[in-house]
């Protein structure tokens, strides 16, 4: 594969990776532990083990969630770039099912090489820790660490699958590529033609309503009965999949939005106007972040929120409150530290198509230098679109996260409580915020720099 290639394939590798890299971890690490705890312990609970193992696939489940958004939408992303190349191919006489099948390959490719460095570095560093851990005090001495899981060769097939389908998902535009295109460069879908998406716009708005109505009523059920979460996750899974959907159609108003608070003198402006002119481009950049923030502030939100509820209910026995407030602090560092792996992929995602996009630009950025644009200035446009479309995630992610993680501690526990408030974690949100920032300058970075090296002459000379 060619340099171009890789390039463009370098966030598949990466998130593919980061997934097999968390998801054997965890399950290598069960067995560690496992072998750590009490044997008597272990032998009067046969079902420890498995319950650990359920723990981490729900943990799992959630990381290749958002490696699947993040790879198809990085495979959106190339598609887009490949416009010309796909239409010189269909030209020839090449279906539009082989070129997919052929995009889908790559997927697979990608998928199968990330999963391996991520096996490998798990293996490496669970080695690691059965081998020094007892000398270092981590772990008891004189205990048989296993060092392997055939579980965790399965962990990276499924990673690999999850890459493959993912990549044939984004490689959907393929079949609405003409021949004819084969004049053009990169194409992007105005907010016309995303306009015109209208079944896809009606089903997420379908699965929203429903959603929304399943979560009204988790959270009136909840005063009744704890199994009321089991409706509340319904309704969260039916709304937040109809926002993924319509993500082309919501997130161009708020990236609006976030246009107003960064989009001043012409570079600004024009990075405003840049984030709303291909909503479809937009909303790949943006919503595996958003998916990332929601699912850390729910959980934040729904464990702290869980706690406060729990300690009003005990109010009467203050060791037991005690007792519970101690374990259950630990247990929400724990878990939100674990869902934040997800933000990092979706992180990942985010810095990859900016990064796609500015090399799919090159001759709107060569135009803008002809038209008197100094480098300083293409610079503070590609830096403010990446601070605009961080901005607008956060703040989505974060209204989401909060408003889902109320109604999951509410519908568990309304019972007990009656309607309560939210309970928000101040430091959770500061580190959300904080991550934004690093997140938005790290996106900027090789994008501007490489934007600030296209020369006029070259980029519009370009065929």
């Amino acid at each position: 594969m060619s340099a171009a290639g890789l390039r463009e394939h370098a966030a598949t590798i990466v998130v593919a990776a980061l997934a097999s890299l968390f998801a054997s971890t965890l399950i290598l690490g069960t067995g560690v532990l496992t072998a750590a705890l009490d044997p008597d312990l272990i032998a009067e609970s046969g079902t420890y083990r498995l319950v650990l193992l359920m723990v981490c696939a729900i943990f799992i489940v959630i990381a290749l969630y958002v490696g699947a958004v993040v790879t198809a939408n990085t495979f959106a992303t190339i598609i887009a770039g490949r416009t010309r190349t796909i239409a010189l191919l269909r030209l020839i006489g090449a279906s539009a099912a082989r070129v997919r099948a052929r995009v889908a390959a790559e997927g697979l490719a990608m998928g199968a090489v990330g999963a391996a460095i991520g096996l490998a570095l798990a293996t490496a560093i669970v080695a690691g820790v059965a081998s020094w851990g007892p000398g270092l005090g981590w772990l008891p001495e004189g205990r048989d660490y296993p060092r392997f899981d055939p579980l965790a060769v399965a962990a990276v097939a499924v990673v690999a699958l999850t890459t493959w389908a993912a990549a044939w998902a984004g490689s959907r535009r393929v079949a609405r590529v003409s021949p004819i295109a084969a004049t053009g460069a990169a194409v992007e879908g105005r907010p016309e033609e995303a306009r015109a998406h209208r079944g896809r716009a009606v089903a997420a708005w379908i699965l929203i309503a429903v959603g929304a109505s399943l979560l009204a009523l988790g959270v009136l059920l909840g005063l009744l009965t704890p199994l009321a979460l089991l409706v509340a996750f319904c309704g969260g899974l039916c709304s937040f999949t109809g926002i993924v959907l319509g993500a082309h159609v919501i997130m161009p108003p708020l990236l609006r939005l976030a246009g107003r608070a960064t989009g001043r003198g012409p570079s600004g402006a024009l990075a405003a106007a840049n984030a709303v002119r291909f909503p479809e481009r937009s909303a790949r950049a943006t919503i595996g972040l958003v998916v990332g923030v929601t699912l850390v502030t729910m959980f934040a939100v729904a464990l702290d929120s869980y706690r406060s509820m729990t300690l009003l209910a005990f109010a009467d026995d203050p060791t037991l409150a005690g007792e519970l407030e101690s374990t259950l602090a630990i247990t929400s560092g724990i878990l939100t530290a674990l869902v934040g792996f997800s933000a990092v992929i979706a992180a990942v995602g985010l810095i990859n198509t900016l990064s796609l996009s500015v090399l799919q630009r090159r001759r709107e950025l060569g135009l803008l230098r002809a038209l008197g644009f100094t480098a300083a200035q293409v610079r503070r446009m590609i830096v403010a679109e990446s601070a605009q479309l961080t901005l607008a995630a956060l703040g989505f992610g974060l209204l989401l996260g909060i408003g889902y993680g109320w109604i999951a501690a509410q519908s568990l526990l309304g019972s007990q409580s009656g309607i309560a408030p939210p309970t928000i974690p101040w430091p959770v949100v500061a580190g959300v915020a904080g991550f934004g920032i690093v997140l938005a300058a790290l996106a900027a970075l090789a994008p501007a720099r490489r934007a600030t090296r296209v020369s006029p002459v070259a980029a519009l000379a370009v065929d």
